[in-house]
């Protein structure tokens, strides 16, 4: 996960023969873009056609339909310009520039510590954003990395007008579907095509990524460009110890509490099943990724690498004549965090960071109620999603016009609601002035159903209409949501003087030392920005048996079995007898990659589509914490593979074409 900036150009020449050129590495930025709230994709046509995943547009696809509708079940193939639909609320960035602040963060929280540095920190990081975003087609973030040794500003051309032209149904896009799910071999589909539109046309794009007429096999050389968006391997053992005795359980167990939920309510009938799959999907994508995270922690050779090496760390550090003086104490501040965490993450993490609210309802509630009050401040003292900076994105969701399924938002508050009284106990007074009298279900059907926020012209409204609109407004959602804000607020305010502002400020510390003793050779925890990653198709061994890193279409013939989640769509069943069934379908390859990656391009050394990320396989969940080149790997559909479906099986020529040849078809 190279930084852009800092590629190892010469590494790369050392161990495949074959060194990046900066013209090279600029024209993968470029054709590289971040579909924003957590996925990455490619630009593959001078048209502005972006290629990424279908669980990435999923929300998208899902918005645009209906019960007599469903794109989700039975695709979307725009036939012309004209048939793309627009996506609600879907937002693309494409980075055009990275700049290195640290000078100035430094100088800005020279003589600052603690709760203190925090807030002098955040409100300098606001301050560069806002003199950068110059208008709302640029979107600008400050980035931590190295845990404050480097702090770059990443500047993006935003893009709003997204348009979907084409998905698969979601049978194929996620065959196997949560038995296969980050395991291999797989015969999956995962794509869905995109565009970017411009003063209500395709945009121009002249960066984009051409298509491989050859596709990949076993040995080649791969690069995958996209946004990782979180890892855990500069993290204290004391950080560490938290996630594994606290975090993941505790996570684990209310995604689990979710999934049975969620299945219950799908059961109702065929328009919840239709409602809650997107919403189950990631429910279950989740708990399978997290057990795969605790699993790697309470290894013992995982934990017994991690203690070793931070053991190293503090032992050649130590020979450093500013050690005693800069960095001697850091890890016993932040093993003191940890333990002040455990003690108010509970409240933290129900009344602020939206456990104990699971509902859209009550997320537009609460960006209304705050809003009113953060808009009224100066940029830099606001809290930074209230910020500048991120007012077009605010907009953009307050204005979508997706739908809210109400009985499913009652479902899921009644069930946070439940969950928080669980957590916090019947007497605490925080939960006792939420829920007043009324038990979790009362209060999640009262509120529900009386609110209108599910409304786009009413939320306009109240945005529009500030402090004065939100002060008078009955509606209930906002009610809540102004009961529940100082509650909130205080014990955010207490995470991030006493949890987070120590991280914070000792995590630099550390960061500094690792700088001291082993430079910038290795990369910095991702931050979902964009990074290079190289590698091979390649497979690894498993149980006593060598797994074959390429599957083909054959195999997912042979795989199917009528009935789901391993059923092909009739399309497949039909072309069947038009396809080569030796054509590679999925592969694998060494590329170190995490959530967040979902829709990245593997690409050749020509800067060439070879294929589509889409998954890692099961070894590859302990990437959060530490890379095993032995036997993680990323999963991603094959190149040949999209061509011959959109081609052969869906008879999407439009799409094709534009991909193939990278020109508007006959029926553009």
């Amino acid at each position: 996960m190279w930084l852009m900036n800092d590629f190892p150009f010469k590494r790369v020449a050392e161990h495949y023969g074959f060194e990046p050129t900066q013209a090279w590495l600029d024209h993968v930025r470029l054709s590289s873009v971040r579909i924003a709230r957590g996925c990455s994709g490619s630009v593959v046509s001078p048209n502005g056609l972006v290629m990424t995943n279908h669980h990435c547009a999923q929300s998208c696809i899902q918005q645009l339909s209906t019960a007599k509708k469903d794109l989700v079940a039975r695709g979307f193939i725009a036939g012309t310009q004209v048939d793309e639909e627009r996506c609600p609320d879907v937002e693309i960035d494409q980075l055009t520039r990275i700049s290195d602040v640290t000078s100035r963060i430094a100088l800005a929280t020279q003589g600052t510590t603690g709760a203190e540095l925090n807030r002098t920190l955040k409100a300098e990081e606001s301050r560069i954003e806002k003199e950068c975003a110059t208008t709302d087609e640029v979107r600008c973030d400050v980035v931590s990395l190295y845990r404050g040794g480097r702090f770059h500003l990443y500047e993006y051309r935003r893009f709003q007008d997204v348009r979907l032209a084409f998905a698969p149904e979601i049978s194929i896009a996620f065959f196997g579907g949560d038995p296969d799910n980050f395991n291999f071999p797989r015969y999956d589909l995962d794509v869905s095509f995109l565009r970017i539109w411009k003063d209500n046309r395709p945009a121009s794009t002249p960066d984009y990524l051409r298509w491989s007429a050859i596709g990949a096999k076993e040995g080649d050389l791969t690069f995958v460009s996209g946004h990782p968006g979180s890892t855990s391997r500069n993290l204290t053992i004391a950080e560490l110890a938290y996630l594994r005795d606290v975090g993941l359980p505790e996570r684990i167990f209310r995604l689990a509490e979710a999934r049975g939920e969620l299945l219950q309510f799908a059961e109702r009938g065929a328009e919840e099943r239709r409602v809650a799959r997107g919403t189950l999907f990631g429910v279950e994508n989740s708990l399978k990724a997290l057990k795969g995270r605790l699993q790697a922690l309470v290894s013992p050779e995982m934990w017994e690498s991690k203690v070793l090496a931070e053991k190293e760390l503090k032992e050649r550090a130590a020979t450093m004549p500013e050690f005693a003086k800069n960095w001697a104490g850091a890890w016993d501040a932040i093993e003191r965090a940890e333990r002040r965490k455990q003690e108010v993450h509970r409240l933290y993490l129900q009344m602020e960071t939206g456990w104990g609210f699971w509902s859209e309802l009550f997320g537009y509630a609460r960006t209304l109620v705050r809003a009113a009050d953060e808009l009224t401040k100066p940029n830099a003292e606001r809290l930074r999603e209230y910020t500048d900076a991120r007012l077009p994105a605010m907009k953009q969701r307050i204005e979508s016009t997706a739908p809210v399924y109400k009985d499913l938002e009652a479902m899921t508050l009644a069930m946070s609601l439940r969950q928080m009284r669980e957590a916090l106990g019947p007497d605490d007074p925080v939960l006792r002035a939420v829920l007043g009298p009324q038990t979790p279900a009362e209060l999640a059907h009262q509120v529900v159903t009386t609110s209108r926020l599910g409304e786009p012209k009413v939320r306009k409204a109240l945005f529009d209409g500030g402090k004065a609109a939100i002060d008078a407004s009955e509606d209930s959602m906002i009610l809540l949501a102004k009961r529940v804000d100082k509650d909130a607020r205080t014990v955010r305010k207490t995470f991030e003087d006493e949890v987070e502002a120590a991280e914070e400020e000792n995590g630099e510390k550390i960061a500094r030392a690792r700088f001291a003793v082993y430079g910038t050779t290795v990369y910095p925890d991702a931050t979902s920005t964009l990074r290079l990653s190289y590698g091979q198709v390649k497979g690894w061994d498993e149980a006593g048996h060598h797994v074959n890193p390429v599957t083909t279409f054959g195999g997912a013939f042979a795989r199917a079995t009528g009935r789901d989640p391993f059923k092909l769509p009739k399309r497949w069943v039909d072309a069947k007898p038009d396809l080569d069934l030796s054509t590679p379908f999925n592969m694998a390859t060494t590329n170190d990659i995490v959530g967040g990656n979902s829709g990245s391009p593997v690409i050749n050394k020509d800067a060439e589509i070879v294929g589509l990320v889409f998954d890692g396989n099961i070894h590859s969940l302990g990437g959060d914490y530490a890379y095993d080149g032995g036997n993680n790997r990323a999963v991603a559909v094959e190149s040949t593979a999209l061509v011959d479906a959109l081609g052969k099986i869906y008879s999407a020529l439009r799409i094709h074409d534009e991909i193939v040849t990278g020109k508007p078809s006959a029926s553009w």
